[in-house]
Parts: C-alpha cells; structure tokens; sequence
C-alpha cells in the first residue's frame, strides 16, 4: 500500500486558525461560510459552524475546505436560525480528528454553548488534568474544551460571570468568538496575541479574525477588539467591558511576516504595505550584487517587490506556482517522492539562465524546501542565487497558537548564518535584523524594556507563562479549580 506524505516539505509555519460570527442576520450559515472562506489561509485542515434558530442548536463540523464541506445547498440549508459562529483549523493542540474539530459545543446547565478558538492556552494541559481530578470527562484532546468545563464548573451566578470567571484562569494567546442561545461574545487575551476585529453588516455584527473575511460579505469595518475585552452582542445591541485587565499589547509580529492575507488591515496597519516596506528595509540591511530579485510565491511576492523597489533590480517571476495541487500526494516511491516541492513550484528557466537571483522569502523554519527550491533555480541555469529572508532567523518555537517544529528542529537553533549558508547551497544568505523588523512594521527599532510585539519565534522572549511547558507542582495544578469545590 503506497504511503500518504505531503506534496512538499513545506518550509513555513503551519497557519494557525480562524474565527467568524454573525448575530441577527438571515441566513447567517451562508455568510460565515463566505467568512470563513476568506480565512481559509488560516487554516486548511477543518471547518465547522454551529447556528442557532431561537429554539435549536445545529452543528456542521467537516475534515478539509471550507468549499468541499459548506458549498452544498443541503449543508447550509441544514444550519437554520439567524445567528452562527465559525472556524477554520489547522490542528496546533490536540490531533487533527474531528473530534477536535471547532467550534466545539456543550449542553451546559444553562443553556448550549459553542466556542471557536484562535490560540493557544499555555497552560490547558494543567487545567485539564486538574479538572479531570475534580470528575470532568473531556471528549477531545484540544486546549478549547478546557474553557468549556472551567465555566461548567465556575460557581458563578450567571453565565457571563462564569465565562469571565474561567477566562482569568487561562494563560497564553486567545481570540474567542462565542455563541449562547441569547448572545454572540468576542474576547481577546489580555496582551491581544491574536487578532480579532468587530464589523457591522446592515446593523447586525460580525466578529472575525481578519478585514478581508469583513470584506467579502460587505461588511463595515468598525474596530478591533482590544486586548482584553469582551464584546457582547445581543438583540438589545453591544456591550463592552474589560474582566481581563489590559496589559500593553504584545501582538504576534508575525502576522505582519506571514499569517494574514496581504489585503487585511491588521491592528490599523495594511499587511501588504507592511510587508512591502520589510523588504525595502531588508534591501538597505543586506544589499547583494545582482540582476533580478525573484519571489518565492506566494508568500515571498510582497517583500521582493520592496527589496527589489530598494535596491534598484528588476522583480520577476523566476518561480511559478501551481495553485491547483491538493493538499496530499500519493507517491510509490522516494524517487517519486522527492519531486514533490516541484508540484508546487517551477523554475522560470527562460526568465533565470545565466542570471545572477536574488531569492526573497518571507522565513525559513526547517530549510528542507528552500534548499530544494535553490538547487531548483540553480539547475534552471543561474549563475548565482542569493536568499534574503524578510524576518529574523526563527530561533525557537511558537506556543501561542501556530503549529512550529521543536526548536532543535528549525535551522537557526542549529546553525548560524554562514553555516545555514552552506546547507541551503546559496552563494549568499542575508535576513531582516530584529530591529529591521520592528521598523518596517512600527516605525522605530525594538524595545527591548517594553517590546510592543510579540517576537519570540525569533528572540525567544515569551510575554506568558508557559506552565505546560516548564512543568508546575502538584498544588499548582490542582489550585486551579479550587474555588469551585
């Protein structure tokens, strides 16, 4: 039986997940799904919509696209009411099972209750396991049903005290968008790690994780979410409070790099001028000697046309990508195997042969497929290739809600940048210093008192406890359900 292994060695972070709400809008199931089209970038694995109908909660949750699972007539026309919630995944806690899949939903005393998640609770392995020792049944293995029985266990009076009360027990990164019988909520952690925005389309709200998913259904931007606050939406309009005390924002820097669309405003900001003005800087901190700047698509395309608009070289596509391969290849062999980057991208041959190319990309994690992609360039027939990598050396994992190998895994843990050199088989390598970075995205070189972003991928300062990580004694993990009987 042939193995199942992935059409390429994909050398990125792995997209982390998506959220999407809309409250007192018919047909609300057909406009998340255009949601969560919109930010399918944000997770390719699963999808699900939970909706509500006045009377009835109705549940859709599917392995794969957004449009191989929610397209069908049938499949919306079973999501009924005019108030639902959303999310697309790629797997960071937990498997990659349905089961897992969000949003997950419970009947809890008062009422169901369904919760889609962008993050990661740092310290949900702890809970759990205390939990567990207070009689709590976990049917996944995801950091998201920890909130659900912190509040079925809260004793709290009403629901919102309860959710709030749960809420101040989690550590790590949150975006939560929520769905009761009679609201829809939106929170973000207290340092606003991950993103989430409010919309308004015809007067009824939307939550989402990115602009470009308000844009697709036309609706309003309004605002982001602010760390720490909970917005509450209900038929009487929106309500908003802080029960997480705001800290100074440490947003994932990385989003800016990567993650979201090119065409979301993300925190105020425009990703894709972000993005430009990170390769004009990182066109400034390591210029090369060459004839053309070539992006490796599509993530690499807006930093190449800042580097090449600083250093004066012409842009072009050395590198074609077909956007038409599935998800997984089927390959008898390891001969067959090891073409699998070229499923995804081909060498410009015409455009590239005796060229002297600079290579842009927006990171490198593992290096396996950019060591690919430069002997791919070289075999077209340049006569040098040069690598600029738009971000920092990534140093160390992310533990906020994207999917990163273990640190001794990522090339720069390993090696430093002559010897990442040499592996990548480039005749140079340059990347984006900390500070270039935080110029091109805020002006003004990092803080390193008060550091604005959360950067730790690169520089390996955490702005959470990482209480499953480093371990916690036996009080501690019991603790904290302790006020709960």
């Amino acid at each position: 039986m042939a193995d199942e292994t992935p059409f390429d060695d994909d050398d990125h972070f792995k997209d982390e997940c998506g959220v999407f709400g809309v409250f007192a809008r018919a047909e609300a199931a057909a406009i998340v799904t255009l949601g969560l089209h919109a930010l399918q970038h944000r997770g390719q694995e699963a999808a699900g919509i939970v909706a509500f109908d006045g009377e009835q909660f109705f549940i859709e949750r599917h392995i794969g696209l957004v449009g191989d699972n929610f397209t069908k007539k049938a499949v919306i026309d079973r999501l009924k009411g005019n108030r639902a919630i959303g999310h697309v995944r790629y797997s960071t806690t937990g498997g990659s099972g349905l089961r897992n899949v969000q949003p997950l939903f419970a009947e809890l005393a008062d009422g169901g209750f369904a919760i889609a998640h962008n993050g990661n609770i740092t310290n949900a392995m702890t809970a759990q396991r205390a939990l567990q020792h207070q009689g709590a049944i976990f049917s996944s293995t995801s950091d998201t049903e920890t909130l659900l029985h912190l509040v079925a266990m809260s004793k709290e009076k009403d629901f919102t005290a309860r959710f709030v009360d749960a809420l101040r027990k989690l550590e790590g990164a949150y975006s939560l968008v929520c769905l009761t019988s009679k609201k829809m909520i939106g929170v973000r952690d207290p340092l606003g790690i991950r993103p989430l925005v409010l919309g308004d389309l015809d007067g009824a709200y939307v939550l989402a994780s990115e602009t470009c998913a308000l844009d697709i259904i036309g609706a309003r931007f309004v605002r982001d979410v602010k760390p720490g606050e909970m917005v509450i939406v209900t038929d009487a309009g929106l309500e908003s409070s802080f029960p997480l005390e705001p800290q100074p924002s440490r947003f994932c820097i990385f989003e800016y790099v990567y993650f979201a669309r090119p065409d979301s405003s993300v925190e105020g900001r425009n990703v894709y001028e972000i993005r430009r003005e990170i390769g004009r800087e990182l066109a400034r901190e390591a210029p090369v000697d060459a004839d053309m700047v070539v992006p490796v698509p599509d993530s690499g395309v807006p930093a190449a046309i800042g580097f090449a608009q600083g250093a004066n070289l012409p842009f072009e596509l050395g590198i074609i990508r077909n956007h038409y391969v599935g998800r997984t290849f089927i390959a008898p062999g390891d001969a067959i195997r090891h073409m699998g980057v070229k499923l995804k991208h081909n060498a410009n041959k015409r455009m590239i042969e005796g060229k002297r190319v600079v290579l842009v990309d927006d990171s490198i994690v593992r290096g396996t497929t950019s060591q690919k992609i430069v002997q791919m360039v070289r075999d077209a027939g340049a006569r040098e290739v040069h690598m600029r990598i738009a971000s920092p050396p990534t140093r160390a994992s992310c533990f906020y809600g994207v999917d990163t190998p273990h640190t001794s895994k990522l090339l720069a843990s390993r090696m430093e940048v002559a010897e990442m050199a040499n592996f990548l088989r480039v005749d140079s390598l340059g990347f984006l210093s900390i500070d270039g970075l935080h110029r091109a995205v805020d002006g003004a070189p990092r803080d390193n008192e008060k550091p604005r972003y959360c950067d730790a991928c690169f520089t390996k300062d955490y702005p959470t406890r990482l209480t499953d990580r480093d371990g916690a004694d036996t009080v501690r993990k019991l603790s904290i359900v302790a006020n709960n009987g």
